[in-house]
């Protein structure tokens, strides 16, 4: 799982912004209702890092670090501060609570995304990616084999790459599948990367 993973040589995790956000908002949910409490003002403070995310959607990486150690730090170290103060005053058991403690415990992955304008704040786009999977595994009987579980997982990635790259999945897989008994060399290969081609629509 990521805990293997994070002990590889070179490798960092991040922690999704967006779990912190819906831990806060079920702490929102047990408020008085009508009033402001703790948990608006993580949530304010979350939501001000999520529209720094939305001004810089279209710029380059360099341009989108630029703007997060510019704006989003120092509403980083807002948040920080009041997590610091917060959690002493209430209870781990607490909906809030465990919400402030999720929140100080991933604290160092989770600002971890503005090292480099490439990083993304959330997980959410992974979790986009897969949900088709996710849907579909529950209304499939099983797979007969470990076998084909694991070309189920590879035809989904390869499905929701090609979509994440702008193609139509059967058309790329079409192109890709009628060229690659024809590939024989490393360039060859990385030319049907979903990324490198654009193949036309079949007629």
């Amino acid at each position: 799982g990521y805990n293997a993973l994070a002990l590889q040589p070179g490798v960092e995790r991040l922690a999704c912004m967006a779990h912190v956000r819906r831990k806060f908002v079920e702490a929102k949910k047990v408020q008085p209702q009508g009033k402001t409490g703790r948990a608006d003002v993580a949530l304010a403070s979350i939501n001000k890092l999520y529209g720094i995310e939305r001004e810089l959607k279209d710029v380059s990486d360099e341009q989108r670090y630029i703007g997060r150690q510019e704006k989003s730090l120092p509403e980083l170290a807002k948040l920080k501060a009041w997590m610091e103060k917060t959690q002493p005053q209430v209870t781990s058991q607490s909906v809030l609570g465990k919400a402030v403690n999720y929140l100080a415990n991933n604290w160092t992955r989770l600002e971890r995304y503005i090292e480099a304008g490439f990083l993304p704040i959330d997980n959410n786009a992974a979790e986009r990616a897969i949900r088709p999977f996710a849907i579909g595994r529950k209304a499939w009987l099983f797979s007969d084999t470990p076998k084909g579980a694991t070309a189920s997982a590879q035809i989904y990635s390869l499905v929701e790459t090609a979509k994440l790259n702008g193609q139509e999945p059967y058309t790329w897989l079409r192109h890709v599948l009628e060229r690659l008994p024809h590939a024989a060399s490393v360039e060859d290969y990385e030319a049907l990367l979903p990324w490198n081609c654009s193949p036309e629509m079949p007629r």
